[in-house]
């Protein structure tokens, strides 16, 4: 009997202190945030990147791009033009993810101790292992370049606050329309 209440006095003290370990979380991003693509995630340029949350399901960005700009599925991602003060831009983007990871030891312990209590053979079997708990989070990624300058979000840009000015006007667009055929009578 000692052994079942030191078994559930040990499994409560565990709960509480270790049931879950934090092996990756991901970036929160308040409004937006610029950084080098590759240093948000290796699959990204190294140009600068403008980088926000996407709260929405996937694809609603890429739907979003096709209607406001009347792209009819050509060229979503990459080269989509827009004009600022007469100057000819171009952006492409990218949905990105990026989990959240937590090591759930629980679990594995939990059988293992059940095991002992009940004198199984099968401890190893059940104790194979922890358990690994992911959360999605989505981001966009966009980058800007121009037929004079290859990356706009750079520092030392010239067009690198009105491009700012513009993107961020489109995300907050973008974060606010759910029709997205709105856009187009906007412009």
């Amino acid at each position: 009997m000692r052994y079942i209440i030191a078994a559930i006095g040990l499994f409560f003290l565990m709960h509480s202190f270790c049931s879950c370990i934090p092996v990756r979380i991901a970036p929160s991003i308040g409004d937006y945030k610029l950084v080098k693509g590759k240093k948000f995630k290796r699959s990204l340029s190294r140009r600068q990147i403008f980088i926000f949350n996407d709260p929405k399901p996937s694809n609603h960005f890429y739907d979003y791009v096709n209607t406001k700009f009347q792209l009819d599925g050509e060229n979503v991602y990459d080269d989509v033009p827009f004009v600022i003060d007469g100057g000819q831009y171009f952006f492409a983007f990218y949905e990105v993810e990026i989990s959240d990871k937590t090591l759930n030891l629980v679990p594995g312990l939990t059988n293992a101790i059940a095991n002992k209590l009940i004198k199984s053979e099968d401890e190893e079997k059940h104790f194979n292992g922890q358990e690994l708990i992911r959360k999605e989070n989505w981001y966009i990624a966009m980058e800007v370049y121009s037929d004079t300058e290859k990356d706009c979000l750079n520092a030392n840009s010239l067009s690198r606050e009105v491009v700012l000015k513009y993107l961020s006007t489109l995300k907050k667009e973008y974060l606010a329309t759910h029709n997205y055929n709105e856009v187009i009578f906007k412009n």
